[in-house]
């Protein structure tokens, strides 16, 4: 028996949100084995100049990722969809072990399999240190407040 992670593609504007907001409450949880689960077992990635195959380097990845970038906080916005495709766009704040913050800017690209696991994840992010008081994620470590402004919203 195949695994499935609804919602199912082809995507609607309200699924591809769906979906976008299950990817970052996800990846708010800081529970790799919890995220890897999401991705095909051969899944592909471009995460900055890293490449990864299946679920194992995600596994590995994700945890070596927030060991280093902590008290990280995520949302996640979706830019487009098509298909079996979604874009979107994203900013997550972290700090390191020195206590220096950042917020981090990115896109994605995902494709997914007709089981809604996704097979190919393309992220492109930069980093921009910023001040302690310059944050604009204060929830509590977890899933994102459904009352929290949006990066729209942000301005971001």
């Amino acid at each position: 028996m195949s695994e499935s992670r609804p919602p199912l593609p082809p995507f609607t504007a309200e699924t591809a949100a769906q979906k976008a907001r299950m990817a970052e409450d996800a990846w708010n949880s800081r529970d790799p084995a919890r995220v890897a689960l999401a991705y095909t077992t051969d899944s592909r990635w471009r995460n900055r100049a890293e490449f990864l195959q299946g679920r194992d380097a995600i596994q590995a990845f994700l945890t070596r990722k927030w060991s280093r970038e902590l008290d990280y906080r995520l949302i996640k916005e979706v830019w487009a969809f098509h298909g079996n495709r979604i874009a979107v766009r994203f900013a997550y704040e972290w700090h390191d072990d020195s206590g220096s913050w950042f917020r981090s800017y990115g896109n994605e690209n995902w494709e997914f399999d007709e089981h809604g696991l996704m097979r190919l994840r393309i992220a492109s992010i930069n980093d921009l240190p910023i001040a302690q008081a310059d944050r604009k994620y204060h929830w509590t470590l977890g899933r994102r407040p459904d009352d929290h402004p949006t990066l729209s919203e942000l301005g971001l």
